[in-house]
């Protein structure tokens, strides 16, 4: 009986089915080439559940910039005779009714490192197994093979970056990044096209979701593969900051949304973390004559360190319950949501920070040091609203706030973990006028500003009445005067965060799970 069993499946048609999820590529993309390579037929499947949208925390921004990405990779399918098959609804209802529809023998996917996906995938693997199906999970979206992470620390997940980047060096560097998929791929099966599958399995469009495009700002980052490729190559042409790397400067260019930004193109997996990592080191290796410091992979390294340490912890996105978490007092009086939004809708009369606001909604990105500097003011500089509300308007916003990145750098920022060691809360007209000496920044977010000169355009409140009128915009009638005094808001939150500091030692920096 069982050799005419292995001999049935021996002789069966290899019918693939590939689940993209954060891993928007053709180039180095393991699980897919598992499935379109060495079969009969492929089918490649992204899952979305459409009915979900209107109580989603997804501003347009995502959407635009998720349905771009998935409109490229039906394109790149096409050139290989083949296409993206859209499905509405929830994975754990149209899967199994996919593999008996089209006889699905072989399922792969990515790897999902969040602890939900983690959830999600273990019952879909159940399903296809019942089923029949053989199941093949593939790395795909970090750089290293966490199981062998952990041995070479010992048995032990590292929760600390310092001890992260330890291990690392310790172990061998990233695989390099494999070949893309291309029409002339050896073994590519093929995928069948009835003609009722264009319509039923379109890449969803505004309205199909609920949405309003008229709302859309100006576009700034474009979805998609091709896109991602030619940010990287236009980040690596830059020699000479690969030369000058171990003094990065910032300058007021850098806080716009600039051409080899290359971040939420990570977040979609539109671009392999692989293949950055590998050309980055090829580069600097061509340019210096020598191996690079780990430091070069900071944005790399920060992201896969985040990934390791929320993989087991359901909870890194709260407070209450996360072993990683400093447990502070945060407020929770009645003016907590009035103050929120002043924040959120840049209406806090500190203008640095409100223009950060502007550009998060209007593009769906800030500068790094713009993050930090908007976030700490929500946090522990200014407002001590908790972080958990700061990292759900960044979910809304953010195109590269993914899960674990999100909650990881908003714990960061507000020196509730990972490092207590930067408490001192940034002064918000400083530090603008540090970044953006000019205002320049500032006058492109925030025009109602823009008749102000450079010494006022940071402080406005400080202008006299006839500056203001000159400058067209009244302060408290046509920008909002500031929420209060900074200086004595910052002198109270630090020693606020001092003291809850030493009141939970050892701290979570050197703590071991």
């Amino acid at each position: 009986m069982e050799e005419n069993d292995s001999s049935q499946r021996r002789f069966q048609k290899t019918n693939s089915l590939y689940w993209a999820r954060k891993d928007l590529r053709l180039h180095d993309n393991p699980a897919l080439r598992e499935a379109l390579l060495c079969c009969d037929t492929f089918r490649v499947v992204y899952i979305l559940d459409t009915k979900s949208v209107e109580g989603s925390r997804i501003g347009l921004n995502l959407w635009r910039f998720l349905l771009q990405s998935l409109e490229e990779l039906d394109n790149s399918l096409r050139k290989l005779k083949s296409r993206l098959f859209v499905v509405r609804g929830q994975p754990a209802d149209v899967l199994p009714k996919l593999f008996l529809e089209w006889n699905i023998t072989k399922l792969t996917f990515g790897e999902d490192t969040d602890p939900f996906g983690k959830e999600r995938d273990s019952a879909i693997q159940m399903l296809a197994r019942e089923a029949g199906i053989d199941v093949i999970v593939r790395q795909s979206n970090t750089l290293y093979d966490w199981p062998e992470l952990i041995y070479q620390n010992g048995g032990k997940l590292t929760c600390s970056y310092k001890s992260f980047l330890n291990v690392i060096q310790t172990m061998a560097p990233p695989d390099l990044p494999e070949e893309t998929i291309t029409c002339n791929s050896p073994g590519l099966g093929y995928t069948p096209l009835d003609e009722d599958c264009f319509d039923k399995y379109e890449v969803p469009s505004f309205e199909e979701l609920g949405l309003d495009s008229s709302k859309l700002c100006t576009e700034a980052w474009h979805g998609g593969e091709i896109e991602a490729l030619n940010r990287l190559n236009r980040h690596l042409e830059r020699k000479a900051w690969i030369a000058s790397f171990e003094h990065p400067k910032i300058t007021p260019n850098s806080l716009h949304a600039m051409a080899h930004s290359v971040s939420p193109y990570l977040r979609f997996g539109c671009l392999s973390p692989r293949l950055f990592y590998s050309r980055l080191t090829d580069l600097y290796e061509k340019v210096k004559r020598r191996k690079p410091s780990i430091s070069l992979y900071g944005q790399l390294l920060w992201r896969e360190f985040l990934y390791m340490v929320s993989t087991n912890n359901p909870n890194f996105d709260k407070m209450h319950d996360n072993p990683y978490c400093l447990q502070i007092q945060w407020r929770d009086d009645n003016c907590v949501e009035e103050d929120l939004q002043k924040w959120k809708l840049g209406q806090t009369g500190f203008p640095w920070i409100d223009a950060i606001m502007a550009q998060l909604r209007q593009e769906g990105w800030v500068h790094p040091m713009a993050c930090y500097a908007t976030a700490c003011f929500l946090t522990r500089g200014a407002l001590w609203i908790s972080w958990e509300e700061g990292m759900k308007v960044f979910e809304e916003y953010l195109l590269d706030a993914d899960w674990s990145v999100n909650a990881g750098n908003w714990m960061w920022y507000s020196c509730s973990a990972f490092s207590q060691h930067f408490y001192l809360p940034q002064c918000p007209v400083e530090f603008g006028k540090k970044l953006d000496e000019n205002g320049d920044y500032i006058r492109k977010y925030l025009p109602i500003l823009k008749g102000f000169s450079n010494e006022y355009i940071h402080e406005p409140w400080k202008a006299p009445c006839r500056v203001q009128k000159i400058a067209r915009c009244m302060i408290g009638k046509d920008y909002p005067s500031p929420m209060f005094d900074q200086e004595e808001k910052r002198k109270q939150n630090m020693e606020r965060i001092q003291k809850i500091i030493d009141s939970q030692q050892p701290s979570i920096e050197i703590q071991q799970c």
